[in-house]
């Protein structure tokens, strides 16, 4: 097996000029070609071994190499076992003291490649080991992608930093203090994100150095034999070894399924052409993914027996910033008809998500309506006032940052006057202390108007982990008017009759009305005056639709609401 055996080379070499031995160049090779025939090749320099199986996207140091001489270097494969095994010969002649960075890119191939930019040296005569400037770090970067087009390369916060490079070309060296940067890889029109990369300069202690970034691989696989390598920027160090690859920019997402329909009770997730989840269930969270930032994506939601994303029922795109949290949920109707209203499927995006809270000792809560047929409604917190102000379908309410403590949650139209259902959010009982979640409403208030759907309404939890979301129980049962008065609503749920049983702890006028989601009377019933004691009333509703309904029992100048919810 051969060696690498560079300083043999350099006595060979330097036997041919006595003025290179004073005067040599410097030269690092950077092995970009995507080709797979030429995934492994050796250098030969005026016919001896200067390199032994250089894999590709691998580096040499920078080395010397005689000056002000006629060169000629062979590329052969990996096998060869001389210069005559060379499958491309270049010649060049090297300037005494400079120093050079050689980049061989292109196909080997004759054919399965398309563009098929033929196997070549590119060569950059200005080359660097060090930064020019202490506390810098000096950037070279060569374009060796052979399907990509012209690019742009925008740093997040510094603007355009390389402008129109095209294929086998290089942008002179950026001198950029040593820094983390987002760098979004963009057409040479600048308008559309093709990729983009941390470039973790500060965090890989790179301070004082020179590096080359190659845009190495191929954009479009399917296009260049299937190859496996695919389109990123790599860094070659000064000191040569394996190129690094800069990561791509991420985002963080969670996905959470709150539609309804019964047609979309399972679903597939795709991002592009790859699915990103499978068989997620109605009421159902992912916990939070990384998701390619900075690049125009396409989400598909598809049925579960989906076998690509061109099943998909529906398609959205969307752009990620780079480092940001999103919350996405899956909200509305598929089936054409059977629901009213229909509100469309769509999936709401929230861009400031938050896995954990950010006050030690707080629960932040998100709140998303994605009830279709419920109204703008407000939250009010039981002692501690409103927290959610006219929400309305599809929208979210900022992060409340809460003590974690236990609440009842009062959900009220949207002028705050009639509770339309009341909630226990045991925050502190269920230990979710630091943590960030969300809280969605959820299903129909109505049922019958949506296909008669068991999916009722009610507030439910996506945690940062995922899983299945968590329901939270309804307040329902005994209800105080004043100190010493009591309301008990039974049976509740209810199909036909419904029983109030009011405790009075002195006479008093009494009234019951019952109104439905839009604040409209259905049932008004005057009791009169009535004494202290035990009260009962009966309400038939086996002819009012199945849906959540609000209860009012007014005494004298107070007043007290709770639910029904009807469901025959």
């Amino acid at each position: 097996m051969k060696k690498l055996i560079l300083k043999s080379l350099l006595m060979v070499l330097l036997f041919s000029s006595s003025k290179a031995l004073a005067q040599p160049a410097r030269v690092q090779v950077i092995h970009n070609s995507a080709d797979p025939a030429a995934s492994i090749v050796d250098v030969y320099v005026n016919g001896n071994l200067l390199l032994d199986n250089i894999a590709f996207r691998t580096a040499s140091p920078f080395i010397n190499a005689p000056s002000g001489v006629p060169l000629s270097i062979a590329i052969a494969p990996s096998t060869s076992t001389s210069v005559a095994d060379a499958i491309a010969t270049f010649p060049i002649t090297l300037v005494a003291n400079a120093k050079y960075v050689v980049v061989a890119n292109g196909i080997v191939s004759a054919t399965g490649f398309n563009p098929n930019q033929p196997f070549d040296l590119d060569i950059y005569p200005l080359a660097r080991e060090t930064s020019t400037v202490t506390g810098n770090t000096d950037v070279l970067v060569a374009h060796g992608s052979t399907d990509a087009p012209g690019v742009d390369v925008v740093a997040v916060g510094a603007g355009t930093v390389v402008n129109n490079l095209v294929y086998g070309t290089f942008n002179p060296y950026l001198e950029l203090p040593t820094a983390n940067y987002t760098l979004n890889v963009k057409d040479s029109a600048n308008t559309t994100v093709l990729a983009s990369y941390s470039a973790p300069l500060q965090t890989l202690g790179l301070q004082n150095q020179a590096l080359v970034v190659v845009a190495s691989g191929f954009l479009n696989p399917a296009n260049n034999s299937n190859s496996t390598n695919t389109f990123g920027l790599w860094v070659a160090l000064s000191a040569g070894g394996p190129l690094v690859q800069l990561p791509q920019s991420q985002a963080r997402v969670q996905i959470i399924h709150n539609s309804a329909d019964p047609a979309a009770a399972t679903v597939d997730v795709y991002l592009g052409a790859a699915k990103l989840l499978d068989n997620v269930a109605f009421r159902t969270a992912t916990a939070f993914i990384n998701a390619p930032a900075e690049t125009a994506q396409v989400i598909s939601v598809a049925p579960s027996t989906s076998t690509g994303a061109s099943d998909a029922i529906a398609t959205f795109p969307i752009t990620l910033a780079a480092n940001a949290k999103y919350v996405v949920v899956a909200n509305g109707i598929v089936s054409a008809t059977g629901f009213n209203p229909n509100q469309p499927f769509d999936l709401d995006i929230y861009p400031l998500a938050r896995e954990t809270s950010t006050v030690t000792g707080n629960t932040d809560v998100l709140v998303a309506h994605g009830s279709t047929d419920a109204p703008g409604v407000d939250v009010v917190a039981v002692g501690a006032g409103t927290v959610v102000n006219n929400l309305v379908y599809g929208t979210f309410n900022p992060y409340l940052e809460l003590p974690t403590a236990n609440y009842t949650l009062q959900v009220k139209d949207s002028a705050n006057t009639i509770v339309l259902a009341s909630y226990s959010a045991p925050l502190q009982t269920l230990g979710l202390q630091n943590q960030a979640l969300v809280v969605v409403a959820s299903g129909f208030l109505n049922p019958a108007n949506n296909s008669n759907s068991t999916n009722t309404f009610g507030l439910w939890v996506a945690l940062s982990a995922g899983g299945p979301l968590v329901q939270l129980s309804s307040s329902v049962g005994i209800s105080t008017i004043k100190k010493s008065e009591k309301i008990k609503i039974y049976p509740n749920p209810t199909s036909d009759i419904v029983t109030v049983e009011i405790e009075l702890s002195k006479s008093d006028n009494l009234r019951i009305e019952m109104l439905d989601v839009t604040g409209k009377i259905i049932y008004s019933r005057e009791l009169g005056k009535q004494n202290a004691g035990l009260i009962n009333s009966t309400i038939d509703v086996s002819q009012i639709s199945n849906g959540l309904y609000v209860l009012k029992v007014i005494q004298g100048n107070e007043q007290k609401t709770n639910t029904i919810s009807v469901n025959h």
